[in-house]
């Protein structure tokens, strides 16, 4: 699969979970204050991510900066 693919399946799936997630289970996870821990462990995840890919960036970049002196 492509990444674009990857990411259709990705939005789809984001975007149909929630709209059939009945009205119990949201009020439930409200009620014993899960949904914020959810909702911080998804965060953190993510800044994870972000934080890994411009560290990624920022040593690619080095790397093609040497590879050009080289040169």
């Amino acid at each position: 699969m492509n990444k674009q693919s990857i990411l259709l399946l990705y939005l789809l799936l984001v975007a149909v979970l929630p709209a059939s997630a009945n009205n119990s289970t949201t009020d439930f996870m409200e009620s014993a204050g899960k949904f914020y821990v959810v909702i911080a462990v998804i965060l953190i995840i993510f800044t994870g991510i972000i934080l890994f890919l411009i560290n990624l960036d920022r040593k690619l970049t080095k790397l093609e900066y040497q590879i050009k002196d080289n040169e």
